[in-house]
């Protein structure tokens, strides 16, 4: 029995949220809930864009997994939510805000998916169709915030909010439920009251060293996607972005009142996840947004988790991947973890009851969207974090070694370091055992036969020869192709 809280926000940095970094943005309401509970310091998307890393949170699955590697594409038919499976436990499960794994455009498409009550349904194509065609086109302007006042009721948080409340108001006194709250500000274009961007006007955040990384021995796509800024005189950028420092400052302000209700409604015995999806690079590497990189600006992300169990002001510095939310969720509902999840439950973790449940944090890109050619189109990426080294595979450019406890900054490839290659190695090997282990779909021997890899295998068309099939707690086992007998071993020679 468990009363279950996620809250997550989008294109949040772990920098601004002020229990993390006194960076002088506000947000109060997060810095009460850090204290409420444990704050993982070092916490790591799945991938660095909004529905790959939504994926990896809802369905327990790395975003190759489950056929979500890029944005604008549905989930697999055979894949199944924490909604669903819950759902299927009798938990009460509802999902407010934006969802983005439907295969829609960037809104959804308006339609409550299997696994969630339709009663508190809420999309952006939902919020949209609230709108008239005006209204829709302001909402979409960053600009509306300067020729008009907003009231909060207008934008897309405060009504998430609205229906997260109303929940919590007529089932927070359930034994048994998901509630997942799921903001789409700070994303941009921005809306918010001018209350909350007006202070940050002549605010400047903080710059970090790499902000004036020239990308030197750094992979080529990189100095593509950064244009000429790699050119310029990088001392004198200035970081200033009253919109979308205002609109983090919201929805702060917004999730205030999803806790707040909380408190009222549910009680001390609720348990609340809080994350973002991704960061935004802030002018660091001389990028911008976000993208197929896994520097810690766009990766390292913010997250919270109080309840029972949990250390009031506990703090974990140790490595923890979006991976092991899932598992984790299913726990607090004394579910198993399924046989498909690719990662294990952080809450021993969260209790302090362990240092770490992963040796590492895997991170992919894939594609940012089908629908459009931005991002740099199909830019695969595998990546390895184990707490103090970064292995970054660009399939198609050049490969990126980081030592992030002398180099905090990544400032200095070492991909090519001879004191290094032990390291390297060692992360190159977790990441193609992961990419076997979880079916990946993109594996082949050009991911093993790098050009520093001095000892990988010669390419063979079969690879490892082996086949990998699903093994899926909602269907039957499946067949082995050359007995069409029952499976007895997923993964087998063929």
């Amino acid at each position: 029995m468990a009363k279950v809280i996620f809250i997550m926000t989008d294109s949040q940095r772990y920098d601004m949220v002020n229990a993390n970094a006194h960076t002088g943005l506000t947000t109060p309401c997060l810095d009460r809930l850090a204290a409420q509970g444990v704050r993982f310091t070092r916490a790591y998307t799945t991938q660095p864009v909004c529905q790959p890393a939504r994926a990896g949170l809802f369905t327990g699955l790395y975003p190759h997994s489950c056929n979500s590697w890029t944005n604008s594409v549905a989930l697999s038919a055979d894949v199944h939510t924490v909604g669903q499976r819950l759902r299927d436990h009798g938990v009460h499960t509802a999902y407010i805000g934006k969802w983005h794994l439907d295969g829609g455009d960037y809104f959804g498409l308006g339609k409550c998916p299997d696994g969630w009550d339709p009663a508190y349904w809420y999309d952006m194509r939902n919020y949209l169709d609230e709108l008239t065609p005006e209204e829709r086109f302001a909402s979409r302007q960053t600009s509306t915030m300067e020729e008009r006042d907003i009231p909060s009721s207008f934008t897309y948080a405060h009504r998430c909010s609205d229906r997260a409340i109303r929940f919590l108001q007529e089932h927070g006194g359930e034994e048994n439920f998901l509630l997942c709250v799921s903001y789409d500000e700070p994303h941009h274009p921005y809306l918010c009251p001018r209350e909350y961007w007006e202070p940050y006007r002549d605010y400047e955040f903080p710059r970090s060293p790499n902000v004036e990384d020239t990308l030197e021995g750094k992979p080529d796509y990189q100095r593509v996607w950064a244009g000429d800024k790699w050119k310029q005189d990088r001392s004198a950028v200035r970081i200033r972005d009253p919109f979308y420092f205002g609109c983090n400052s919201f929805a702060d302000a917004q999730i205030g009142r999803v806790l707040d209700a909380v408190e009222q409604y549910a009680g001390e015995d609720a348990y609340v996840f809080y994350t973002s999806d991704h960061g935004d690079f802030l002018e660091s590497h001389c990028l911008s947004g976000k993208g197929p990189a896994a520097y810690d600006e766009i990766t390292h992300i913010p997250f919270f988790l109080k309840g029972p169990g949990i250390p009031a002001g506990s703090v974990c510095e140790e490595p923890v991947s979006h991976i092991s939310v899932a598992p984790a969720i299913l726990e607090l509902f004394g579910l198993e973890r399924p046989p498909v999840f690719a990662g294990q439950s952080l809450l021993p973790q969260a209790r302090g009851e362990v240092s770490r449940v992963s040796d590492y944090c895997f991170i992919e890109f894939g594609r940012y969207e089908i629908d459009h050619d931005t991002f740099g189109a199909f830019q695969p990426m595998r990546a390895a974090f184990d707490g103090r080294y970064k292995l970054s595979i660009n399939l198609l450019s050049q490969d990126e070694f980081y030592d992030l406890q002398e180099d905090p900054h990544e400032l200095v490839n070492r991909i090519g370091d001879p004191a290094c290659y032990a390291d390297i190695c060692r992360l190159h090997d977790a990441i193609l055992d992961n990419m076997n282990r979880t079916r990946d779909p993109f594996r082949g021997y050009y991911w093993h036969r790098r050009p520093w890899r001095r000892d990988a295998p010669a390419a063979t068309w079969e690879y490892t020869g082996c086949t990998r099939q699903s093994e899926n707690d909602y269907e039957e086992r499946q067949l082995d192709y050359s007995t069409g007998l029952t499976m007895e071993s997923a993964t087998r020679k063929k």
